[in-house]
Order: C-alpha cells, then structure tokens, then sequence
C-alpha cells in the first residue's frame, strides 16, 4: 500500500520536472530580473511632459531601435511601463524611474545622473583631483556621495573665492552650463574696498579691456561682455555689489574690479542660472531637487541650440558685410556666377570681353 506522502512527493516532482522543461523557452525570451520591479511601483500620469523624455526616446537612447521603430513598437502594444501597457503617444517617461519592458524584455537602466549643490568654502581647489603631492583639499573631498568618485565640478572658482559651485556627472549639461555660447548666467556677491562711484559701475556694465594670455604669455586682449551690476550695499570705506556675468574668464571679476581701481575683499558665487545658494552652511552639499534641474536644464537650452547668424558667439553684432562698390548697389545679380563674394562678381562683371579667336577649337560648352 502507497502512503499519501509518497503520491505527493511523485505529483510535487512531476509538476517541477515539467517547469525544468519549459523554463529555457523562457530563458531565451525573458530575462529574470525583468520579473523583479525595479522598486515598489505606483500609477504615473504618462501624459505629465514636465516628467522626464518621451518614450520612443528613452527607448532609442538605450539602443532598442531607431526613434521611428521605437514608435512602431510603441503602437503594435509591444511595450510596457511600470506594468501597464502603452500604445498611445506621446508619452513621458523617467528612465531613471519607470520599469519599462519591451516585448517581455527589461529596457537596461541607465547610470543615473547625479546633480550636487556645494557651499565652497575658501581654500579649496575646484578639481577633483589636486596634482601629485600638493595634497590640497578639493571640492570633491568635502561632497560624501555614493556617486563621487564620478562626479566633476562645473566650472571653476578661484582657490580662495567661496559660494556655489556645482558637481555632476552629466558632461552635456556641464559644458552647456560653462560655455559663452550658452550664455547662463552666474551671480556674484562681491565686497570691494571703497565707495563704488557711478562711472565705474557704468563701465564696469559696458565692459572692460583685458588681456588675454595662454601658457603664461599674453596673446592679446579684449572687452568683457556686458555684466549686470547693483549696488547692494555702500559705505565709506566699502561696497557691496551684485555682479551678473555670462562668460567666464580667468579671474574676471578681481580683474574688473581692480581695473577701475576697486579691489575685491571678498568674492561669494551666489546664483548660476535659475539655481540660487540658499540653506547651506560653508562645506556643506545636497543634491538639486526634480524642479531645480528641470529649471537649470531649460535655462542652458534656452539659447545657444541654433548656431548665430550673426555670428559665431552670437553677441548681437552684425556680421561683417562684403564689399561693394559705391554707385554699382542696384547692378542685377549675375546668374552665372555661384559661390562668389559680391566684390568677385562686380569685378568680373566689369572686366572688358575678350574677343574669340578664329581657329580656336570650340569648347564643349560653346
């Protein structure tokens, strides 16, 4: 006589014979962490744009297919995000977030993008690694990040210039943040000796002469661009003023300053862009919210996507006009002639016609 135990363990291993079986179908077609969330999910409103990307970009960014496949895919109801299906566009995504799924497969996260706010204080080098020997403090010695080993400041402050500076580890953002070409701005609080007069403020705003040097040799000079200056606070023996500049030389503010004859006492970053210093004590760190760098990535698309036509740092100016002639402005353009300057037409146009030769064998053209 059989014991109840014994059919039991016989059903129990028919059951788990048959799972062996199929489970390298699903081996091939699913990846088992892609039945593991991510992390507890809840209901997002696909439809909110100020959440993240659109789908298909997502998708595309992580090599799934080409942004228009990606729309095929989204379409056919081939993908998933955070278990419910998608097959309307547009819609938007965190991919740092959502749980997105393609034809049963897990799109791979990618490295989440790490944004740190850092009250700098003085006597700190704006590196992340200081060179051999020096063995000075940096900025990123003073940010305790899981993240910092990968994280690099954006821009740079003087050794001994305190405030805001910024640490990320997304190199887009950086370089749009940096380069003139993008014109964000950067707020500075700047206490100089003296009583700051009106025409030094006026021509600190119009802009000041400065030499340029590269590898310790100067290789020119030129105007500083125009800066935004307030008068915070005045007294006989200082001032206190607000300085707004959107570009970033080498000791520029010191240099103006001391340019028309007020040295700077004390130099504090307080703003880049949207992004202002507030809450945080010297040496201290935290990371931007959601809204902080929404506002700091609209601000560095705001210009600067287009190149200028007016010209390559889009300042404003006209472009350089090629020349004319006086009295030949009206002359109807030569169709004739392509790729030429106006002063190149003009003086073909007016170069006496040389006779054909007889005898002269024709060209293809003639």
């Amino acid at each position: 006589m059989e014991c109840n135990s014994c059919v039991v363990n016989d059903e129990l291993s028919a059951r788990l014979g048959g799972l062996l079986q199929i489970l390298p179908v699903f081996r091939g077609a699913v990846r088992i962490d892609s039945w593991v969330p991510r992390k507890p999910t809840k209901p997002v409103d696909l439809r909110d744009s100020t959440r993240g990307v659109r789908l298909q970009r997502a998708m595309a960014d992580a090599g799934v297919a080409s942004r228009r496949g990606c729309e095929e895919l989204i379409e056919d109801g081939h993908v998933t995000v955070n278990g419910k299906l998608v097959t309307e566009l547009p819609a938007w995504v965190d991919p740092e977030e959502d749980r997105i799924v393609v034809a049963g497969k897990v799109v791979p996260m990618p490295e989440r993008k790490v944004y740190v706010m850092l009250n700098k204080p003085a006597r700190t080098l704006s590196t992340a690694k200081d060179e051999p020997g020096a063995d000075r403090r940096t900025v990123v010695d003073l940010v305790d990040h899981p993240a910092a080993s990968r994280l690099f400041p954006v821009g740079r402050l003087d050794y001994d210039t305190i405030g805001l500076i910024l640490l990320t580890n997304d190199g887009e953002l950086a370089n749009r943040l940096t380069h003139p070409r993008y014109g964000v701005p950067k707020t500075y609080r700047v206490t100089v000796k003296g009583a700051l007069n009106e025409d030094a403020a006026k021509e600190i705003e119009r802009g000041i002469f400065l030499a340029q040097r590269k590898a310790g040799q100067t290789v020119g000079g030129s105007r500083t661009a125009h800066v935004e200056i307030e008068i915070l606070a005045k007294e006989r023996t200082k001032t206190v003023v607000a300085l707004t500049l959107r570009e970033g030389r080498n000791r520029q503010v010191r240099r103006m300053l001391a340019a028309v004859g007020y040295p700077v006492q004390k130099l504090e970053r307080i703003g880049m862009g949207p992004v202002k210093l507030k809450g945080l004590a010297r040496g201290e760190w935290r990371e931007l919210t959601r809204h902080e760098i929404q506002d700091l990535k609209r601000s560095a698309a705001s210009s600067g996507d287009a190149p200028s036509k007016q010209g390559r740092s889009g300042d404003g100016k006209k472009p350089k006009m090629p020349y004319m002639a006086p009295g030949v402005a009206e002359m109807p353009p030569n169709p004739g002639i392509r790729n030429r300057t106006i002063k190149n037409a003009i003086n073909k146009a007016r170069l006496p016609v040389t006779p054909k030769l007889e005898g002269r064998p024709p060209k293809k053209d003639e």
